[in-house]
């Protein structure tokens, strides 16, 4: 038995990172049905490159990491879409466990794991690991109800994002689109957090103050844009209650 995979990779001026990605998913012991990039508005050669490796080229001219995330997925065709980042590089086997979690009898809507850092010093990327991501999984698990979805690692159902696709912050270039489309995540829909499911990725959040404030502030941007009935009670008790309603 198997299940279509698409993957989606929104990429801006990414072209040198985005080479090392498609040669990964050329080596996945599980091929991808279709491979989509979402080219943002490049000034370089990432359409090229995209192209040069059989990937399906969309145009997404308005800048915005969630607008780009969202035009993907749109168009893609894949039961599972499975989302990586242009400096993501998978695993070979990757798409296979990706594929093995979504045909389980209990399988989740959405599938994630953590990221590890590569290009930085083996200090830096024990922090990165330990403070930045697992900072992230831990509290937006305490706000959200369910464990985060992380934009370089993760797939869910089509029909899934066929449900919300509407009321995610598409038009807000300020907003992390991992962070956003979790929060967005209706109550009987569940995510499986799988710790063993690393993907590396490159360090450059770190390479500069300016970077990672900016990052920084889409978090915090993205959390104020959802709170407004989402407070972290609101949505432990909506789960709670839908979970009831599934016992009976």
């Amino acid at each position: 038995m198997a299940i279509s995979l698409s993957v989606v990779i929104p990429a801006r001026d990414d072209a040198r990172f985005l080479e090392r990605a498609l040669e990964c998913l050329d080596a996945q012991t599980r091929r991808p049905d279709e491979v989509i990039v979402v080219d943002n508005g490049s000034t370089d050669d990432t359409a090229a490159v995209a192209r040069a490796h059989g990937a399906r080229v969309l145009s997404e001219p308005v800048q915005g990491i969630l607008r780009a995330t969202a035009a993907g997925f749109d168009a893609a065709t894949g039961v599972v879409l499975a989302r990586i980042d242009a400096d993501s590089a998978p695993p070979a086997d990757w798409l296979e466990r990706v594929e093995h979690a979504f045909l389980k009898p209990d399988a989740p809507t959405s599938y994630t794991g953590p990221g590890a850092f590569y290009g930085l010093s083996s200090a830096g990327a024990w922090a990165g690991r330990t403070f930045y991501l697992g900072g992230y999984v831990t509290w937006m698990t305490l706000f959200l109800g369910h464990a985060p979805l992380f934009g370089s690692n993760f797939a869910m159902r089509r029909d899934a994002w066929m449900r919300i696709r509407d009321t995610v912050h598409r038009t807000d270039r300020r907003v992390h689109d991992d962070l956003d489309i979790s929060y967005h995540l209706l109550p009987d829909m569940s995510v499986e957090y799988d710790p063993t499911l690393v993907m590396p990725i490159s360090g450059r959040p770190f390479h500069s103050p300016r970077g990672f404030l900016r990052r920084l502030g889409w978090a915090f941007r993205t959390i104020g844009v959802n709170l407004p009935g989402q407070w972290p009670w609101q949505r432990w008790s909506r789960r709670r209650a839908t979970a009831r309603r599934a016992a009976r």
